[in-house]
């Protein structure tokens, strides 16, 4: 999985306070552009916060500007127990916690962990589509560009499938991770009738 971008390092902002050990990581939904100020109003009440983050620079005609921007715009992440979460709730630029209607979903551990480790390292990161496979797409980037398929995963390399309906039979190519796009559901019908 590539995890680069041209023009992009990572950084932690992180703000740290007491933890409680039946707490959780959650994905707090905020307004974009507000997660390092929700992550320190939250701070103030109590919580871990972690916002991800990545330096993109951005090139204008006579400079070039480096920003940190959060990896996952409009979330941030808080540990706290779910049948504590109104506090989270009430606080201001808070829209609500990822999950199945109104229940709140953890985090994973292994996936947190991952997420700080990879920030951590100060590695370039940045960003992608999720993708997975069977899932529709289309190579933006490339000799291929335009060209729409199903993704596949096969032996630790992204394939992209292209197929004849009429003949039943498929052909593939390999593809890097940041050349293609999902594509919606209303395309994903176009390209599966063929």
């Amino acid at each position: 999985m590539q995890l680069t971008h041209p023009g992009a390092e990572a950084s932690d902002s992180r703000v740290q306070s007491h933890t409680n050990a039946a707490a959780e990581w959650f994905a707090v939904r905020v307004q974009a552009g507000f997660e390092r100020r929700v992550a320190v109003l939250l701070q103030e009440k109590g919580y871990e916060s972690y916002v991800p983050t990545f330096q993109f620079r951005r090139k204008w005609s006579d400079r070039v500007k480096e920003s940190a921007i959060p990896l996952f715009p409009g979330y941030l992440f808080c540990e706290f127990e779910s049948v504590k979460r109104l506090p989270i709730l009430m606080t201001p630029r808070v829209y609500g916690i990822a999950g199945v209607g109104k229940q709140p979903i953890p985090i994973s551990a292994s996936e947190m962990a991952m997420v700080r480790s990879v920030v951590s390292e100060g590695v370039r990161v940045a960003p992608c589509p999720y993708l997975t496979a069977g899932q529709p797409v289309m190579i933006e980037h490339g000799p291929l560009a335009g060209v729409r398929g199903f993704l596949v995963d096969a032996k630790n390399e992204l394939r992209v499938v292209v197929s004849i309906h009429l003949l039943q039979r498929s052909i593939s190519t390999q593809v890097e991770r940041d050349c293609v796009r999902p594509l919606g559901a209303e395309t994903a019908r176009v390209v599966q009738r063929g």
